[in-house]
């Protein structure tokens, strides 16, 4: 089968500065726990402040780019998968190009000097994770990029495309050429709910796209705040999924399959009309070293396998693998080669 370039991810590329942190530090900075926000000015001086830390991480993040990083690992086949988005022309966009180029990643970033690459505060707790990103570069990218005859070629040759929700706060316009393109060319559309803020704040941006969404992931917690703002009344996340797979679809060749992860508790998948639950691997709490990227992760996961045309139960087999890996290891990492069989 060839995978040359069949999977293309388009999102916000953030550097990730990971660090072990306490709650004062939470409580000073107003985060809770388990939470992803966007930097506020009052967040501003933490990235210092984590950075100084001894036990600080950088890792090529981003939500999109953490799952296109996985499905390549998954894959182990150089260049299958391919990634757009905005960074800065300074040391962290260098880094991230680096990092990314060492996954195997095909990336054609948007270069600017305009503003410095996004970065994502990831402040972890007790194995627990809490995201503060500041766009800055990301918040900058343009649909001009994307038709350029090299970087539209991506889109061209890709089968399956993945943008998460985070991407509507950017450049909804590059997210409409793709999903149209997907549907004119009975190509797969995904995206991810991403957080609760998009679900309330961005939710008429997400409506507009989510016909074309050929998958729609999420967590439970974003499925119920998505619940809430349609105004269901029903916090039942198989109820909700069911309902999100029978939205209307711009295009009839594919029903629309929903995807919601629950944690320790099993993973949702609504399909014509029936759902299905798929009990996660199970870790003991002494094993759980950060859940930052568990999310992420199980996308990567299930998508390494769907390029491959694997039934679903198989995709989400490899989801739960590839999360169950990342929450044992700081950030979104993984080692050298996957153990999925």
């Amino acid at each position: 089968m060839e995978l040359d370039g069949v999977l293309l991810g388009m999102c916000n590329p953030l550097l990730d500065i990971s660090a072990v942190v306490d709650d004062d530090f939470l409580q000073r900075y107003g985060i809770k726990l388990n939470d992803a926000i966007l930097a506020e000015d009052k967040h501003k001086p933490m990235y210092e402040e984590l950075a100084s830390k001894t036990n600080v991480e950088y890792i090529a993040g981003g939500a999109t780019q953490n799952s296109i990083r996985v499905a390549q690992w998954m894959l182990q086949e150089p260049g299958a998968t391919g990634y757009i988005g905005c960074i800065g022309k300074d040391k962290f966009g260098e880094e991230m190009k680096k990092r990314c180029s060492l996954d195997g990643v095909k990336v054609h970033y948007y270069e600017i000097d305009t503003a410095p690459t996004g970065t994502c505060a990831v402040c972890v707790v007790g194995g627990e994770r809490s995201l503060v990103a500041n766009l800055s570069a990301a918040n900058c990218y343009k649909s001009e990029h994307l038709v350029k005859p090299e970087n539209w070629a991506l889109v061209e040759k890709a089968k399956y495309y993945y943008i998460s929700g985070f991407f509507l706060t950017v450049s909804p316009d590059s997210i409409q050429l793709v999903a149209e393109h997907a549907a004119a060319n009975d190509k797969i559309f995904m995206m991810n709910l991403s957080a609760p803020f998009i679900c309330e704040f961005f939710k008429d941006a997400l409506l507009k796209v989510l016909p074309y969404m050929d998958y729609v992931f999420g967590n439970e917690t974003e499925a119920r705040t998505f619940s809430k703002v349609q105004g269901w009344e029903t916090d039942n996340v198989e109820e909700i999924a069911l309902r999100i797979s029978k939205l209307p679809k711009a295009s009839g060749t594919h029903k629309r399959i929903t995807v919601i992860t629950q944690g320790a508790d099993p993973v949702c998948v609504a399909e014509d009309g029936k759902v299905k639950l798929y009990p996660v691997i199970l870790l003991p709490k002494e094993k759980l070293v950060d859940t930052n990227g568990a999310g992420d992760a199980f996308v990567g996961g299930f998508l390494s396998q769907l390029v491959k045309e694997k039934p679903i139960e198989e995709c989400v087999r490899a989801g739960c693998y590839a999360a169950n890996v990342i929450i044992q290891r700081p950030g979104c990492t993984y080692p050298a080669k996957p153990d999925f069989h």
